[in-house]
């Protein structure tokens, strides 16, 4: 069994790849910028957890580099399990001087990249009748909202459209589910301001923010046959929300 998580080089990507690495499953590992932390997890799951791991540098805004990163993965694994679409940026800037350009550069990455990996990953997967497709959105796609964070809000409400869309095309051989988590620690929300920080808290019935293992504990249940009558879901992760 082969997982490709993009994105995961670093953050909530790198923890899906330990996750799935450690039950035996083959992974590949994409980045765009962080070229020495993926191979750094290469060498890392190799060593530690005995699966083949491969890197694959991609920027998943450009068609031509995804179709060049699904070539080099068929030709390693010839076939894929599961896609986890993963990587994102978000541009936060304040509303009034937040460009077309940003916007649309946050779009492009967060939702056209995901729409093109799952539908040509997707097709290819419909040939064997067998696959399954994660997605990675935000509980900023459903109800939280930030003016400064306007077009990531957007490019993670698109993604859950898209989940019920792609569910339906690829149904019944591919499962298609979306995890929208709330707060995470990562590096980035350890850079936000710290009054910031202590007001989020405060909303989160929990307490706290979560660890990236917990939601990648929830990328890989829904990947197992433990999930298998799991489909078209859209499942928030956030430590609950103070009514």
């Amino acid at each position: 069994m082969n997982v490709l998580v993009t994105g995961s080089s670093r953050g909530l990507g790198k923890a899906i790849i330990l996750e799935y690495a450690k039950n035996g499953y083959d992974v590949v590992i994409n980045y765009n910028n962080s070229e020495k932390e993926a191979f750094e997890l290469k060498d890392y799951v190799e060593s530690n957890y005995h699966v083949k791991a491969v890197v694959i540098k991609c920027d998943i805004s450009k068609e031509s580099e995804i179709d060049c990163m699904i070539e080099e993965i068929y030709k390693d694994f010839g076939h894929l399990d599961i896609l986890i679409n993963n990587a994102s940026i978000a541009l936060d800037q304040d509303f009034e001087l937040k460009t077309k350009e940003d916007f649309m550069k946050t779009l492009e990455i967060n939702l056209v990249g995901t729409y093109l990996l799952s539908k040509k990953i997707g097709l290819k997967m419909m040939e064997s009748k067998a696959g399954n497709i994660i997605n990675i959105s935000s509980t900023n796609g459903i109800d939280t909202t930030y003016p400064e964070s306007i077009d990531y809000d957007a490019s993670k409400a698109g993604v859950i459209s898209l989940n019920h869309n792609l569910a339906n095309y690829f149904a019944p051989y591919i499962r298609v589910n979306t995890i929208c988590p709330g707060w995470i620690n990562t590096d980035m929300s350890k850079e936000l301001d710290e009054e910031f920080i202590e007001r989020e808290i405060s909303k989160i019935l929990l307490n706290r923010f979560a660890e990236t293992s917990e939601i990648a504990n929830l990328a890989y249940f829904l990947g197992t046959d433990k999930a298998s009558y799991i489909n078209d879901s859209i499942i928030r992760i956030d430590g609950g929300v103070k009514r």
